[in-house]
């Protein structure tokens, strides 16, 4: 059985009886579909044995964000960035913080100056190689990095890829001193490009042999707690925009934030994010829970 449907199984969050076929294959894989469970709303893949520790070990350099340097992956990603960092200066000013899957390391050059020490865990050979030699401390696994040390930990989309999500849960705990928080961003099953508008052009982009989880609230929760946390919240978070879901609608492709951006606005898209988040749509969820 696949470790991903054993684990929800075996948390009660799915049974074999609920769990369907929801898509027929992933965008990079005709042999690996999507299933859902249509009591808990979870979307998962069929198989997640395609993804180890070697799968990123061996990636090559900056390809895998589509790219041949550094500066311009920081420059795509610079809104998430910035969201990220105000969204941590409550809890990792003057910390001691970790940051696990951290990629090229944007979050890294962003907050760092903010915190008392920073970790890093990165398995990607060449990326880490190349954020050691800008100064930072990089490990390939959490399984390098010490006990009782941290006060912050973060995963910004990368919980999602884990096969063992539960045992690297109980691992980042043991890292963490008490009182410490955890943050995880993820992808959302509940998505209203999927949850509502049921886009096939959508599900077609969007699945992917390295995302093993979509998940939601209760999901997210249940995973927590089962690996030892507390005081868990979870709050819906909106990462792309109106025009973007309007040109899906019309165009059936991405790029909408980019291509109509004109159609943009602060005002606006604080509205329509505030909406999703109100009817639990949005495209992302943030956990944050303590080591009690």
């Amino acid at each position: 059985m696949d470790k991903i449907k054993n684990l929800l199984i075996n948390l009660n969050l799915c049974s074999e009886s609920s769990i369907q076929l929801y898509h027929p294959k992933v965008r990079d894989r005709s042999d690996i579909s999507v299933l859902k469970c249509n009591n808990s709303g979870i979307i998962f893949l069929s198989s997640s044995d395609h993804v180890d520790q070697s799968h990123y070990t061996n990636k090559s350099g900056f390809d895998y964000w589509s790219s041949k340097d550094r500066n311009t992956v920081l420059q795509n990603c610079l809104s998430d960035t910035t969201r990220r960092t105000e969204f941590l200066k409550p809890y990792g000013v003057n910390k001691n913080w970790l940051d696990v899957g951290t990629g090229v390391g944007a979050i890294l050059d962003s907050f760092s100056p903010l915190a008392k020490k920073t970790t890093s865990v990165e398995p990607q050979e060449q990326v880490r190689n190349h954020l050691i030699d800008l100064g930072y401390e990089c490990f390939e696994s959490i399984n390098e990095v010490g006990d009782n040390i941290y006060d912050l930990v973060t995963l910004f989309h990368v919980f999602e890829h884990l096969t063992d999500p539960i045992e690297d849960l109980k691992q980042l705990h043991r890292k963490m001193t008490v009182g410490a928080k955890i943050i995880l961003e993820v992808p959302h099953a509940n998505d209203i490009l999927l949850s509502l508008f049921d886009l096939e052009c959508f599900k077609n982009f969007t699945f992917w042999s390295e995302h093993l989880i979509l998940h939601t609230r209760q999901s997210l929760f249940s995973f927590l707690k089962y690996a030892g946390f507390d005081e868990i919240i979870i709050e819906g978070c909106q990462r792309y925009s109106l025009p973007n879901h309007l040109h899906w609608l019309s165009q059936n492709k991405p790029g909408g934030h980019e291509k109509w951006s004109f159609l943009m606005s602060d005002d606006l898209d604080k509205a329509y994010a505030n909406k999703l988040a109100s009817i639990d749509k949005t495209d992302t969820l943030i956990a944050v829970a303590s080591k009690t």
